[in-house]
């Protein structure tokens, strides 16, 4: 008997990753598995980990999460500097730790696989099999890159419609009078891109988000059409980088797959180029959900 309970004591905690490029319905999916497995969520996203610019950096909002717990997403200082993948390493494995030593199944949602593998491993190497530190399910959404960057100003779109442009701003407003504030999050797709079109035609001093700036500023667009051509080149920008983020994450993924890590396949193609279209949530459930809750069923069963 105390043999069984120092072999359960010390075994390797199952955690569930769920990996794929931006847009691909990641945060979705750890939502929606939330509701058949007691889980907290684990933010792996090495910009959404930074407290700021939540609508640019696209963390899932609050009345988005259903309940479920979220760790690491906002949670550090801006100003207090990058996050190494050390550092990452050792935060997750606490929230890990901490989420499994009460019962739930830690879910790590991100985009960023290099904060992945710091965590899983001591070190990367292609052409040997992964020694884990956790006993690994991967979760794989898929989506092929044209559909991907089809939809890409669609998301764009909502963002700015949820108030990424007047975020922006104020994010440049700041940097006015302290221009190493939030240093880190300068690397955002969106910051950038919209710094050009803000040295041109700065926001008034003092702008924050909510303030509906944009709404003016939209309609000086609208009267000077050299106005509207700057602030369209920032948003061909944005769609230039972001689907060259996508292209490298694939790769990276690829890589992961063909280095000997088991990835679980789940095509969300379909359901991402249907959109809002009403077959779209029935087509999410048969392609990503239900085949997910089954692989995770399975995984938690194994000893």
């Amino acid at each position: 008997m105390a043999s069984s309970s120092s072999a359960a004591a010390h075994r390797r905690p199952k955690v569930v990753f769920i990996v794929g490029a931006t847009g691909s319905g990641k945060s979705r999916l750890s939502i929606d598995l939330a509701s058949h497995f007691p889980s907290d969520i684990i933010n792996s996203d090495k910009m959404q980990v930074y407290r700021g610019l939540d609508i640019t950096t696209n963390k899932i909002r609050l009345a988005d999460r259903r309940g479920v717990p979220h760790r690491l997403l906002g949670s550090l200082d801006p100003d207090h500097g990058e996050m190494t993948p050390s550092q990452f390493c050792s935060l997750g494995d606490d929230a890990i730790s901490d989420v499994a030593s009460r019962g739930n199944l830690p879910i790590l949602v991100g985009g960023s696989t290099s904060s992945i593998l710091a965590l899983l491993a001591e070190r990367f190497d292609p052409q040997a099999r992964p020694d884990l530190r956790y006993d690994c399910c991967f979760l794989c959404v898929d989506v092929l890159l044209p559909v991907l960057k089809k939809d890409l100003p669609k998301r764009m779109d909502r963002m700015l419609r949820m108030g990424a442009f007047d975020e922006l701003a104020g994010y440049y407003d700041l940097r006015r009078t302290d221009p190493g504030a939030w240093a880190v999050l300068r690397k955002a797709i969106g910051v950038l891109e919209f710094d050009r079109y803000f040295e041109k035609y700065p926001p008034p001093r003092g702008v924050r988000p909510g303030d509906a700036w944009g709404r003016e500023d939209a309609r000086e667009r609208q009267n000077y059409p050299v106005r509207e051509g700057a602030y369209q080149e920032a948003l061909r920008e944005i769609k230039k980088n972001a689907g060259q983020l996508m292209i490298r994450q694939v790769k990276k993924i690829r890589q992961l797959s063909e280095s000997g890590w088991e990835l679980h396949s789940l095509d969300a193609t379909e359901a991402v180029r249907l959109a809002t279209a009403p077959e779209e949530e029935d087509v999410w459930k048969s392609q990503v959900l239900e085949p997910s809750v089954e692989i995770v069923k399975q995984f938690l069963q194994e000893k």
